[in-house]
């Protein structure tokens, strides 16, 4: 599948479920969060944000600052643990059972899709979504209008040729919503986008919704075509760990 890392995002606080701890449920016999780890088995490194008492060998744990302060701060923490050669990363919710190494290697195969280059002499332009072929992903901008260029990201970019590659690659479901938190990202690209939104927060990175993270990044929106239950199924409510347990037998 190639070289990446992996960030598990378990520091939520699962209000819907009373508070408990919901990536340590069960669900075919183990804790959620393991089953997220064991999807991303060949990642270097893999980081779990959260609390957790027991993780799989190799893994390292860290908490968000400040400790339940949200999916981007805790992106933001996992992200500090990268090594400076790491490209690629997955970000991934902690309550994803059904996550599969064939889905993660789906998200990888999408990541290397292009956007073709419709822009004028001064630079690329937001192109249209290019039409569907077959289950092929579209390639678009997050916002309404394009950011403006990024030095060092952009140049490597540009440097690619034929259009320009997507910062991620993320799930949607059947309805066209976006599984953010489901999904593969250039390192360089999220490192940007959270240094942005601290900036514009006035460096507090706390109750920070995830799409504003990734506003303005170009993202390939994957439609899952593989056998078996959609791997962006979370759980949030007891009905949905009923249901994944039903999946995993």
């Amino acid at each position: 599948m190639g070289t990446y890392a992996a960030v598990v995002l378990a520091g939520g606080a699962a209000r819907r479920m009373g508070g408990l701890d919901k990536p340590a449920l069960p669900i075919g016999g183990r804790p959620m969060r393991d089953r997220v780890l064991a999807a991303v088995a060949d990642a270097t490194p893999r980081v779990l944000v959260g609390a957790a008492d027991a993780v799989p060998a190799g893994v390292r744990v860290v908490r968000e600052d400040p400790p339940g302060g949200g999916p981007v701060a805790a992106a933001a923490a996992g992200l500090a643990l990268l090594d400076t050669d790491v490209t690629l990363v997955a970000l991934l919710a902690a309550d994803l059972p059904l996550l599969t190494r064939a889905a993660i290697g789906d998200l990888l195969h999408h990541l290397d899709r292009k956007i073709p280059d419709t822009g004028s002499a001064g630079g690329p332009t937001d192109p249209a979504p290019p039409a569907r072929d077959g289950l092929a992903a579209p390639l678009i901008r997050d916002g309404l209008a394009a950011p403006p260029a990024r030095d060092g990201l952009a140049q490597a970019r540009d440097g690619l040729g034929g259009g320009e590659r997507p910062d991620g690659a993320c799930f949607v479901d059947g309805g066209g919503r976006r599984q953010s938190l489901c999904g593969i990202w250039r390192v360089a690209a999220l490192r940007a986008a959270v240094d942005r939104l601290a900036v514009e927060r006035g460096g507090s990175l706390s109750g920070a919704p995830v799409r504003a993270l990734l506003a303005g990044l170009v993202v390939s929106e994957v439609a899952w075509s593989g056998e078996g239950p959609p791997p962006w199924f979370d759980c949030d409510t007891d009905e949905d760990v009923r249901r994944a347990e039903e999946w995993a037998r």
